[in-house]
């Protein structure tokens, strides 16, 4: 498929409580945000004409602003209708829908009283991440360079775009080298996350998975936990070592861009897809499209 810029596409974009051609959806180069990163987003899927866990992710995209002492000017009613009004003005059922909201060009400094804040939606078609028989034999993680920060230093449980930087060099330089993401650790050495994604990991019939303390909660992994337990499968969210890697049988990552994707390596560590990582897979495939 030719790639499409994503300025350069038809179409209509939600800003600011209008529709505006997808062209036209534009903002100044002075915006606040592109100088100092302060911007929150989500990212979505519709599935069969329903946006799932649309609420959940509203509510997360004002938390996160609240987290970099701002405020969205329009309420999660009314930021859940936009995006389903956007995606029925796009025609498509089945999309990836992306709310983001920012300050603007107001005023250019480290302060921001003057600034307002900006929101706008876009919808597009976008298919797995990977494609099934990648998902299935399991996708090459390698190790990232940067690890995620002390929540000390950084909102880290913001889905803030600044956060975002070192995610895409570590993906960017797995991807020159072969693999289909990274691995990051955080400021202490843990297991943490993919770079757009959760991890998961089984040994014996038990699910383990990293405190979010540090990183962002992903409702994907929400959800797979509210699954795993409801099919009986024991969780735990701790902290994990590197070197806890050699004892684990299966691996996975979660989010709304990768749904529930098996892992075959993480850098010198070897996984292969079972029965609790494919079901899973499965069983989230069908509950998002309300079959489950």
């Amino acid at each position: 498929m030719a790639f499409v810029p994503f300025d350069d596409r038809d179409g209509w974009i939600w800003m600011d409580g209008a529709f505006v051609p997808w062209r036209e959806a534009k903002t100044h180069v002075l915006t606040h945000a592109l100088h100092y990163g302060s911007s929150v987003f989500e990212g979505e899927r519709m599935y069969a004409g329903e946006i799932f866990k649309l609420t959940e992710h509203t509510e997360r995209l004002h938390r996160s602003a609240n987290l970099l002492e701002f405020e969205i000017p329009f309420s999660v009613a009314e930021i859940d209708a936009a995006c389903k009004e956007t995606c029925e003005r796009m025609g498509l059922d089945d999309c990836y829908v992306r709310p983001v909201a920012f300050r603007g060009p107001e005023q250019v400094s480290v302060s921001a009283f003057h600034n307002k804040t900006r929101i706008a939606i876009a919808v597009w078609e976008w298919p797995s991440y990977f494609d099934p028989e990648t998902k299935r034999k399991g996708i090459r993680i390698e190790w990232a360079k940067w690890r995620r920060p002390d929540p000390q230093t950084a909102p880290s449980t913001a889905k803030a775009a600044g956060l975002y930087m070192i995610c895409t060099m570590a993906k960017m330089a797995a991807e020159k080298r072969g693999y289909s993401d990274a691995m990051m650790l955080d400021w202490r050495g843990y297991i943490a996350e993919a770079t757009g994604a959760n991890v998961f990991f089984v040994q014996d019939g038990v699910l383990h998975t990293p405190r979010i303390d540090a990183i962002l909660d992903g409702i994907t992994r929400q959800t797979v936990i509210e699954l795993a337990r409801a099919k009986g499968i024991e969780v735990q969210v701790r902290d994990i070592r590197p070197e806890e890697l050699a004892g684990f049988s299966e691996c996975f990552v979660t989010g709304t861009a990768a749904e529930v994707t098996p892992v075959s390596e993480i850098g010198e560590y070897r996984f292969t897809p079972g029965d609790l990582s494919l079901g899973l897979m499965e069983d989230y495939g069908r509950l998002v499209r309300r079959q489950l």
